[in-house]
């Protein structure tokens, strides 16, 4: 599934256009990208929980040249998947 088809889903359920339905996509997309971005969790009852993490810097190999690089510390995205979420996978 990707966005098209869950852009098709919003619109079989509001009978809006397909502009319409694609606008309320963009805007949940965008509110958890700005929760996340201010720092925020970002919990949705059902499916999961959104954060940053901290990764650490760490020492990598090139593959190219095999020499030693410094990664950088970084925040990266983790996501959580609810209990209901994962019973509904199995």
């Amino acid at each position: 599934m990707n966005k098209a088809a869950i852009v098709e889903a919003v619109h079989g359920v509001l009978n809006t256009t397909k502009v319409q339905a694609e606008q309320v996509v963009d805007k949940v997309f965008d509110s958890i990208v700005a929760g996340l971005k201010s720092g925020n969790e970002v919990s949705i009852a059902g499916l999961g929980i959104f954060s940053v993490k901290m990764r650490k810097a760490r020492q990598a190999r090139n593959p190219r040249t095999g020499e030693t690089i410094q990664v950088a510390a970084m925040k990266v995205p983790k996501f959580r998947a609810a209990k209901a979420l994962k019973d509904s996978v199995k």
